[in-house]
């Protein structure tokens, strides 16, 4: 039997990139899969259209997850479809892709980095995890896509590594609230080729070079290398594993975003 098999799962951000992909493969293993976009609607059909494809259930939900009123419309659409969710998978993250250098400080920025990080994983992880919790509800695991930049920080984007660190932060605490019925964890993700990355002006001038020179395993990861450690996260796989953070860089220790 398949490791996700009747089990439902929300991903969110997963109308494009390693949201897409991870739904996808939960998807294959048997999941019916919650696909959350906030601007990427017609990535987001797409993705259900394959899932179903796949033979299993799919709805798609639209929502700002740095909205705490948007964060409770997704969890209530999500609860009401499939009656409970088993699975949260906090993929949305903002890295500050336009910015290119430390001294490029932008309030706006700086703050839309955090209300996403932080705050938009934070309000998922309390609204979805308090439903796991609920009665006779049957609980549930929560994983959190962080990031390698809490390793060496970013000199690039210094909020990014902050908001990251927060995660950190906020699966501990989360990790004792819900337990024992739901874990929480996250995946320390190593610099993945996604079209955001791939188009990102430091990226194509040197810094690609760069972080691959400083990867012992001599190559840089693609969506599908994340997407077994975010499974076995997920699966029972890791059930003695909770509050924890599970590097996987392909050996990058010393740079940052």
């Amino acid at each position: 039997m398949s490791r996700f098999e009747n089990k439902k799962v929300l991903v969110t951000g997963s109308g494009r990139g390693f949201g897409r992909v991870l739904a996808l493969a939960f998807a294959r293993e048997g999941a019916d899969v919650v696909v959350h976009y906030n601007s990427s609607g017609a990535g987001a059909e797409e993705t259900a259209a394959e899932i179903r494809a796949l033979g299993r259930k799919a709805i798609t939900v639209q929502g700002n997850i740095a909205n705490y009123s948007e964060v409770q419309a997704i969890t209530e659409a999500a609860f009401s479809e499939f009656g409970h969710v088993d699975v949260l998978v906090n993929n949305v993250g903002d890295m500050a892709l336009n910015q290119t250098s430390w001294r490029e400080l932008d309030e706006k920025v700086v703050d839309h980095t955090l209300a996403v990080d932080v705050k938009g994983t934070m309000f998922m992880i309390h609204e979805v995890g308090s439903r796991m919790i609920e009665g006779d509800a049957p609980g549930g695991v929560i994983v959190n896509i962080g990031s390698q930049v809490v390793i060496a920080g970013s000199p690039r984007a210094p909020q990014y590594a902050a908001a990251k660190y927060g995660v950190i932060g906020l699966t501990k605490s989360y990790a004792r609230a819900l337990a024992p019925k739901v874990r929480v964890n996250t995946l320390g993700a190593a610099f993945m080729e996604t079209e955001a990355l791939k188009n990102r002006y430091d990226w194509t001038h040197g810094r690609r070079e760069q972080v691959l020179s400083q990867t012992p395993l001599g190559r840089i990861a693609t969506p599908e290398d994340m997407v077994p450690p975010t499974l076995f996260l997920a699966a029972e796989d890791s059930r003695h594993m909770t509050g924890q953070f599970l590097l996987c860089n392909g050996g990058l220790a010393m740079v940052g975003a």
